[in-house]
């Protein structure tokens, strides 16, 4: 019987900072860049509310290249990707799990510097090579090929997130 899970995120938001671009020792493109998602809403009392979210995103290949030349701190984009789970080693040599959504799709929503909306899409930008993993953190690049068996690795418990509208909130 085929597998019924789903792990898909799409997120609209501004860039926290430029793309940072970087080379595996196997020569594949990586950028890594990080990315804000607000939400705004108002109280019973009519007390206006804001919260957000940020976002580490990660893109491989051709895309991490194309997002390193058109994406720049401030720019609104669309990406849609995964959500991935690593524990990393921080440079005071302790483990912390990290999540990051590794992008398959982009496309650039504002038009500073460019004449028009870009589209950018793994289909388009990747091979049949397998991604590396990337420590973010500390900027090391480690030459460590994902296993095919991932679907078979374990992943960090998922956190239950603390829902923000109450009875005290209308939506606007």
């Amino acid at each position: 019987m085929p597998s019924r899970c789903l792990n898909q995120v799409m997120l609209i938001g501004n860039l926290t900072r430029d793309p940072e671009l970087r080379y595996t020792p196997a020569g594949m493109a990586v950028v890594s860049f990080g990315l804000a998602t607000n939400r705004v809403w108002i109280t019973k009392q009519g007390e206006k509310k804001e919260d957000a979210q940020f976002h580490r995103i990660v893109a491989w290949n051709k895309l991490a290249e194309l997002c390193s030349q058109l994406l720049s701190k401030g720019r609104r984009v669309y990406v849609e990707g995964r959500i991935q789970y690593r524990e990393i080693t921080d440079a005071a040599n302790l483990r912390k799990q990290v999540s990051e959504i590794v992008i398959e799709d982009m496309i650039v929503l504002d038009n500073k510097g460019v004449g028009m909306a870009t589209t950018a899409t793994r289909e388009n930008a990747v091979g049949t090579v397998a991604e590396e993993e990337i420590d973010l953190n500390n900027g090391a690049i480690e030459d460590i090929v994902i296993p095919d068996d991932i679907a078979t690795a374990e992943v960090a418990p998922e956190v239950p997130v603390e829902e923000k509208a109450g009875e005290d909130v209308v939506s606007i």
